[in-house]
């Protein structure tokens, strides 16, 4: 356990509970959070993970710029459904981008866990994209990140990083319920 992945867990934490409350804010949070993660993630030889927090960099600055400006005529994109067919097609797309990229850190790597940290990482970077553009969907692909990252983080002995994915997997349940919310009252007042 280092200063520096005790840091991040703090910063995770803070970043999914500002995002659980659409606050802007956990935008910036985020980027601090995953730039630590990078070394984190480097020195415990999970190169998915960390090639992932390189991109969650660049997504965090897209997701400040999306909810900031991405709206008509409000800041803030509202929560709307992606739909079965679309959740199918991109549960399918990260099933085959983990066999991917697990076989790639596998054949060409020193990786710890290659395909459990692929599907982390592929799997992650959907639910990224989906949160960004506030599916509410985007909170199943959580959940399921968020149980594989418990097991892969203990068997890294990671700790902090293991609580926190633990906190994150209650926070991504919670996520699911308030956006929900917040989708049936945009829709009640598209209705109106």
């Amino acid at each position: 356990m280092s200063l520096i992945e005790l840091v991040a867990a703090f910063l995770g934490f803070v970043n999914v509970w500002l995002t659980i409350r659409e606050n802007v804010w956990c935008w910036p949070v985020g980027i601090l959070n995953v730039a630590m993660y990078v070394k984190v993630f480097w020195d415990a030889k999970l190169y998915s993970d960390m090639g992932l927090q390189v991109v969650y960099i660049v997504l965090q600055f897209w997701g400040w710029y999306h909810w900031l400006y991405g709206g008509r005529d409000k800041p803030q994109p509202p929560v709307t459904l992606l739909g079965k067919r679309r959740f199918a097609g991109w549960i399918s797309a990260a099933a085959l981008g983990s066999m991917t990229l697990g076989a790639v850190m596998h054949l060409r790597t020193d990786a710890a866990l290659p395909y459990v940290d692929a599907t982390a990482t592929v799997v992650s970077l959907a639910a990224q994209y989906l949160m960004t553009r506030k599916y509410l969907e985007c909170w199943f692909l959580w959940i399921f990140v968020d149980v594989i990252s418990v097991g892969m983080y203990a068997f890294k002995q990671l700790w902090p990083t293991t609580a926190l994915y633990a906190l994150f997997l209650a926070m991504a349940a919670g996520g699911y319920f308030v956006w929900r919310r917040s989708w049936k009252k945009e829709e009640s007042l598209r209705a109106a």
